[in-house]
């Protein structure tokens, strides 16, 4: 059976801009979310009456939680799409969101209800779309 033609480059990379949009999105929702637990649980702490949890612990799991995160919504978002061959996608997507992350991450740590830097997400998001055009090609013979 033949594999299905490829998506042309455009329709592929503008699915690739919303769906990794849609993963950014997400993985701050859950990243600064899980940080606000943080907080609560550094003031419960202060204020002597701990919530079972420690503000270490919270900001683990916001990290493990976010890093888990972006690689699902970029695979099942683009096979929901249609399209196959999204690992170089994916990859690209969980090291530049790593990276924007680790960089900025001192900037949200500080203060609850904080982003991070717009350059970083946009930067993130676009480069992940353009590795959605990486495509490897099976070698006829």
């Amino acid at each position: 059976m033949a594999s299905p033609a490829p998506t042309p480059t455009a329709p592929r990379l503008l699915k690739a801009l919303i769906v990794s949009s849609v993963g950014v999105a997400a993985s701050h929702l859950v990243l600064s979310d899980t940080l606000y637990l943080s907080f609560a649980a550094q003031a419960s702490a202060t204020l002597g009456s701990g919530p079972g949890y420690s503000s270490g612990q919270a900001f683990t799991s916001a990290l493990v939680n976010t890093f888990l995160l972006m690689p699902l919504v970029l695979w099942i978002g683009m096979r929901i799409t249609g399209e196959r061959k999204v690992g170089p996608m994916v990859l690209v997507g969980v090291v530049g969101w790593v990276v924007a992350v680790g960089n900025g991450i001192d900037a949200i740590d500080d203060r609850p209800g904080a982003i991070l830097p717009l350059e970083s997400l946009a930067l993130v998001v676009g480069v992940t779309a353009l590795a959605s055009l990486i495509r490897r090609t099976r070698a006829r013979s």
